[in-house]
């Protein structure tokens, strides 16, 4: 790597860090080694009504069927820690996700991942980028491991060793070739917590997830009647699952996000399922405007409460 090509990346960690990004790194644009791996994911059928993984699977898999003449992804993380709160009194409480719990992360890191596809550009006239966040065609925690922000533990994550794994990820794939930071090697060792505590068991092993059976495809990306055995373990969450995350041990003292849009616009994290349940569309356009959680249309939110409320009888009737 030439001088310059070494000063250009330090300059735009700089940008990246001062846009409000907690991590960044530079992974080469390389074709995915598991690529097999994945195939075989999707061919078990594991990714569930997510279809998407499979259409596009030539480039998710290879940055340069994304982007032509792709050399460099540079990867950025910013921390959604957050604390919660108290709850206000509800008859159920029904938990979010602690990454939709504020504004929607789309709208807040898309317009700085740009930022920096655009200083880029100046910088080096004739280069291209590509931005992505989680709806791009990127498999961005192979990535992120590659540029060094973190390693994905064996409940997928991608888990940083101060900061934890309450990131949220995104990529500039630029045809600029950077010098590549070093990868992140794994340090889970003989922990399986995360394996240990899903409470569906979802992480059928080390880095296997079944996603038919995680809580957050059930409740987000999964359309359909739920299947029964699967409604009680759901427990009381409304919108996603952070289970495997909070027995983690490198998120015990994970440090609190420096993005203010990100704090939780619900007290405790909770909605009241009870509400939830009888929502009508003014509510729901109400409630969750300019949210992550406006993914899930109105009739699968209250699918997702009316399991909470049942599962909070049943708690009830077996205390």
């Amino acid at each position: 790597m030439t001088v310059a090509q070494r000063e250009l990346a330090v300059r735009i960690k700089a940008l990246a860090l001062s846009l409000g990004f907690d991590l960044v790194g530079i992974a080469p644009a390389v074709a995915s080694p598991n690529r097999d791996r994945l195939r075989a994911w999707l061919d078990r059928g594991w990714a569930g009504e997510m279809s998407y993984l499979l259409e596009r699977f030539e480039e998710r898999t290879d940055p340069a069927r994304y982007l032509e003449g792709a050399a460099s992804v540079i990867c950025v993380a910013m921390n959604y820690c957050f604390p919660q709160g108290e709850a206000p009194p509800q008859q159920a409480p029904a938990k979010v996700a602690r990454y939709a719990r504020g504004d929607d992360y789309h709208e807040l890191i898309k317009p700085r991942l740009y930022a920096i596809a655009d200083w880029i550009r100046d910088q080096a006239p004739g280069t291209r980028t590509r931005c992505g966040v989680d709806t791009a065609p990127i498999l961005e925690r192979e990535h992120a491991q590659r540029a060094g922000i973190g390693w994905i533990g064996k409940n997928t994550c991608l888990i940083h060793p101060q900061v934890g794994s309450w990131l949220l990820l995104g990529q500039v794939i630029t045809t600029l070739e950077l010098p590549p930071d070093e990868p992140r090697t794994d340090h889970c060792g003989a922990c399986r917590r995360c394996i240990d505590a899903c409470p569906t068991q979802a992480i059928v092993a080390p880095w296997e997830l079944d996603a038919t059976r995680c809580i957050s495809y059930l409740t987000i990306e999964h359309a359909g009647p739920i299947p029964p055995d699967l409604q009680e373990k759901m427990g009381d969450w409304l919108f996603g699952c952070d289970v495997c995350q909070e027995v983690c041990p490198f998120n015990a003292k994970a440090p609190t996000g420096g993005q203010p849009a990100l704090r939780s616009r619900f007290p405790g994290g909770t909605l009241d399922a009870a509400e939830v349940s009888h929502w009508k569309e003014a509510e729901y356009r109400r409630t969750l405007k300019g949210s992550a959680m406006k993914r899930v249309k109105l009739p699968v939110l209250r699918r997702n409460a009316q399991i909470v409320l049942a599962n909070a009888k049943l708690s009830k009737h077996t205390e």
